[in-house]
């Protein structure tokens, strides 16, 4: 294969936001329309089994995007990725090191400061969560990492006569925020003449809730012909603590399928609307000449259930809400190539690194994918680990997965086969013939508690049990 180093290419990163794995039709949603993406799937390596680790905070995307952005897992970030310390290596920071020109557009969950750290320009910058995707609040690209800028403007999802001030420079009214951020995008590859290979992330506020989109995209789905998922039910099997949190109120309870099918109309129809910006900042590349020798990566920051499991969120363990897209193309990374290796999304960083050049920092904790892209053989996961706040955690080795929850005195577990049971709806942890499984999954969980350094409560005393 190819020595990948040696062109030195440009980078491409695009991030979506409650993005889930199977809602790109080219991996085998038949209901959903991506041309841009299955076009893209096409000259790429996909990773068909990568996952976020979950999530300390109710806002899942903010620690996971700073473990994507540091390369460091989930119980060694800095208040749940609110924030980067210093000694801390962002990834643009690293690539900057090697040489690379790094620019930035669009949702940035980790503070301000870090955002300076990471690149050298960049463009309408909007720090925070979920917004009114036609009425953004952003900045201009501040050097200093102050962002200190202030407008006023009307409440978002307030009275109309009701104003608020926001930590922005302006606001783009009228224009959606994919569109404003994919048109910075492809602005910037157009007219970057620069000597250095270039950096540019390029992080969407969607497919996240408000879905609102251009009527053109709605118009693709009708309701009616939405096929609801094996796994719905009107209600969670239990409380699992989280049954109250804004995100599982956008529907009513119990779910009624007439609701949820409208639901993921208008879901798809903001990835649909994705996909055309994808297309767009994709041809800026190809009429700048500038193709050739770019490296794209696109991926999620999380999934969402939309009825799964009787849930709207994804304040869960399923594998709707941790399971996201993660494909990488570039000079000398193979087309149409579908790896079954177990990865996490901070594998990320690393193999960003590897591909470009750049050195891997210390302060990284991800592990590089660049053997298992070129078909080298490479160690594999014994097992991966995930984990909600001090709710939640789960372990998946082989083809079985465990789920484990704590709410208060109340303890539940799940036991699923993942190969015969992919959508996670036969509960074997009461089953006779599977308790030695259970067993040697709990122990897999203490093993992998004490690898990745989780020790939040109450789990630090739920183990005890086992």
């Amino acid at each position: 294969m190819e020595d990948i180093k040696l062109g030195r290419p440009n980078i491409l990163f695009l991030f979506t936001d409650d993005q889930r794995f199977d809602t790109i039709k080219a991996l085998g949603n038949e209901q959903i329309k991506t041309p841009n993406l299955d076009r893209l799937v096409a000259s790429v390596t996909t990773f068909e089994h990568a996952y976020i680790m979950g999530g300390t905070d109710v806002a899942v995307c903010m620690p996971s995007r700073a473990m994507l952005l540091t390369g460091r897992t989930l119980f060694h970030l800095a208040e749940s990725g609110k924030y980067i310390p210093e000694d801390q290596v962002l990834l643009g920071e690293a690539l900057q090191a090697a040489g690379y020109y790094c620019w930035g557009a669009g949702k940035w969950h980790n503070g301000h400061e870090s955002y300076a750290r990471s690149f050298n320009d960049g463009a309408d910058v909007y720090f925070g969560g979920m917004y009114d995707h036609w009425n953004v609040p952003v900045h201009e690209f501040d050097p200093s990492g102050k962002y200190d800028g202030r407008i006023t403007k009307t409440a978002y999802f307030r009275p109309s006569n009701e104003i608020e001030e926001k930590i922005a420079t302006h606001v783009n009214s009228g224009r959606h925020s994919r569109e404003l951020f994919a048109e910075q995008a492809s602005s910037f590859i157009e007219s970057y003449t620069g000597s250095q290979p270039f950096f540019a992330y390029v992080a969407f506020m969607a497919p996240h809730d408000p879905r609102t989109m251009p009527q053109e995209f709605l118009d693709l789905y009708n309701p009616d012909d939405i096929q609801i998922p094996s796994n719905f039910m009107e209600n969670h099997p239990f409380d699992n603590g989280q049954l109250t949190v804004r995100d599982e109120l956008l529907s009513s309870i119990p779910r009624r399928t007439d609701e949820i099918k409208q639901h993921i109309a208008e879901y798809y129809a903001m990835i649909s609307h994705i996909d055309a910006e994808v297309g767009k900042i994709i041809l800026s590349l190809e009429k700048s000449g500038k193709l050739d020798n770019t490296m794209i990566v696109f991926a999620g920051d999380n999934g969402l259930a939309l009825g799964r499991h009787g849930l709207m969120g994804k304040q869960n363990l399923y594998d709707h809400s941790i399971h996201v897209p993660l494909i990488i193309s570039g000079p000398g990374v193979p087309k149409s190539k579908i790896s079954t290796y177990p990865t996490y999304t901070v594998d990320v960083y690393p193999t960003i690194c590897e591909l470009a050049g750049a050195e891997i920092p210390q302060t990284v904790l991800g592990r590089s994918l660049v053997a298992e892209i070129r078909g080298d053989p490479m160690p594999r996961r014994d097992y991966l680990y995930f984990a909600y706040r001090d709710l939640m955690r789960s372990v998946q080795a082989d083809q079985w997965k465990l789920i484990e929850y704590s709410l208060g005195n109340v303890r539940h577990s799940q036991l699923f086969n993942i190969e015969t049971d992919p959508m996670e709806t036969d509960d074997l942890s009461c089953s006779n013939d599977h308790r030695d499984i259970l067993a040697d999954l709990r122990r897999k969980l203490v093993e992998a508690r004490q690898e990745f350094g989780d020790d939040i409560a109450p789990f630090n005393s739920y183990w005890d049990g086992f």
